[in-house]
């Protein structure tokens, strides 16, 4: 009897994060907007992958948001959540700079 070692391919990261949304119970549209501004952060920055990235490409997503696409401060803020809960919950990684961002987040939010 021959047993299958073959493993399923490894999941695409949008699908990962819809997994680490899902099984952390947040709502439909969270999910929806965290996948889409994820999306737009990647297809931003060349496709590169999000581990190749760092506090640069992030800010000049972040910038590119509000003075090319003139979104809102609570827009912008919502963009900056799904690209740290990307690095942090779905990636697993702790950055220094990730600590930074999530400061700037809340002083937007005041």
């Amino acid at each position: 009897m021959e047993t299958n070692t073959t493993s399923a391919p490894p999941k695409k990261r949008l699908d990962q994060v819809r997994d680490k949304i899902r099984f952390k119970h947040y709502s439909l549209s969270t999910e929806d907007t965290y996948v889409y501004w994820i999306k737009q952060f990647i297809l931003f920055n060349a496709e590169c992958h999000p581990t190749e990235m760092g506090a640069a490409e992030v800010e000049r997503f972040l910038t590119y948001l509000a003075t090319e696409r003139h979104v809102s401060s609570s827009t912008q803020n919502q963009a900056l959540s799904a690209i740290l809960f990307l690095y942090r919950d779905v990636l697993a990684v702790q950055w220094p700079w990730l600590d930074g961002m999530a400061e700037l987040r809340r002083s937007a939010a005041v």
